[in-house]
């Protein structure tokens, strides 16, 4: 089958032919229709030397496909597992015996350092190919007849999204008096918006330097969306009627943005960090962050909220944009989304060349 293989640290993804794999034991193996292009992707690609034990692997962790096959021990555990049927890929893939995993929060996995990989195409073989070999069918979720782009694309863009507001209570405190800023309109950023309109009551800007960006937030129902390349904290701060953001939403996660959401959050606000672009946010009294702010990073997203983005998507509340590449193309879309030319989320579909 092809495969998006990361050969070495710091070395470009490369399409390979590789042997499709066999199921053991409780692994599922699934053909996969669609996989998510992240940029995290790249992050893997550029800054985790630690995970290439293995001598390589499948980069891919928004995957949807169907049942191929299962290992013998694999029907025990779960009922609906008959071939052909329709699943997206949990991916954050934990150690499934800690309290955390137990309770569906492998994002939160209590042994991630002892593992040495994350998840599904971090640091072991994802779903950027023909099939992708699924350890345990409690990674699997139903997704009927939802397109496999979208579906692939809600494992990490709209999980995450949806964690980052429902996991941090956001959705519960954010009313019709609250302003929440959602910096980077990117793969996330675009479905946080949605959720966020479907979600809470809250008034909802979107802050980006890209027109394409801020164009496509104003097409997922932001409020208003603002370039941050000629607005200052104290003109945004203004767009509150100067009373601060009562949350901010930080899908960068840069120096720059992190810098911009101290100094936008109004008292005992809520920074939200998603983003991975490595900024640093000095907290210290006194300083630029407002008394009583509080600050959480979420991370992926648990089993439970994978069905219930699902099932949003799948009554119209949701949807990611998208644009289609074959699994071929796959050098040309990573070098896209690392030149900053990718709207919405590039999902490399399989074929059956690829099998």
């Amino acid at each position: 089958m092809r495969a998006v293989r990361l050969p070495a640290p710091g070395r470009a993804p490369a399409v390979e032919r590789v042997r499709a794999p066999e199921p053991r034991g409780t692994e599922v193996l699934v053909r996969v229709e669609a996989a998510g292009l992240c940029h995290s992707d790249l992050h893997v690609v550029d800054h985790r030397p630690d995970w290439f034990a293995r001598t390589g692997f499948t980069l891919g962790h928004e995957v949807a496909g169907h049942v191929a096959g299962s290992g013998p021990q694999a029907a025990g555990l779960d009922t609906g597992l008959e071939a052909g049927r329709r699943v997206a890929v949990y991916g954050p893939w934990g150690c499934g015996g800690c309290g955390s995993c137990v309770g569906g929060s492998e994002n939160y996995c209590e042994r991630r350092g002892e593992l040495g990989w994350a998840g599904a195409g971090l640091g072991v073989d994802g779903g950027m190919a023909g099939y992708i070999l699924v350890p345990s069918p409690r990674h699997l979720a139903p997704i009927g007849d939802l397109d496999a782009a979208q579906a692939a694309a809600l494992c990490d863009a709209g999980l995450t999204s949806y964690h980052a507001i429902t996991g941090t209570d956001l959705d519960a405190r954010l009313d019709a008096n609250t302003t929440v800023a959602v910096i980077g309109v990117g793969g996330l950023g675009h479905v946080a918006i949605q959720l966020l309109r479907a979600l809470t009551s809250s008034r909802v800007l979107a802050l980006d330097v890209r027109e394409e960006a801020l164009t496509l937030a104003r097409e997922s129902g932001a409020h208003a969306a603002l370039p941050t390349t000629t607005l200052t904290p104290s003109a945004l701060r203004a767009a509150t009627d100067a009373r601060g953001f009562d949350a901010v939403l930080d899908f960068v996660g840069s120096d720059a943005t992190l810098d911009l959401a101290a100094r936008t959050l109004r008292p005992q606000g809520e920074l939200v960090l998603v983003g991975s672009a490595g900024g640093t946010l000095t907290v210290r009294k006194p300083g630029a962050l407002p008394q009583g702010f509080r600050l959480s990073m979420p991370y992926w997203g648990t089993r439970p909220e994978l069905d219930e983005v699902i099932a949003l998507a799948r009554s119209g509340v949701v949807r990611v944009q998208t644009e289609c590449l074959p699994l071929s193309r796959a050098s040309e879309a990573f070098d896209r989304l690392r030149g900053g030319h990718v709207t919405g989320r590039i999902i490399l579909m399989t074929g059956d060349d690829d099998v």
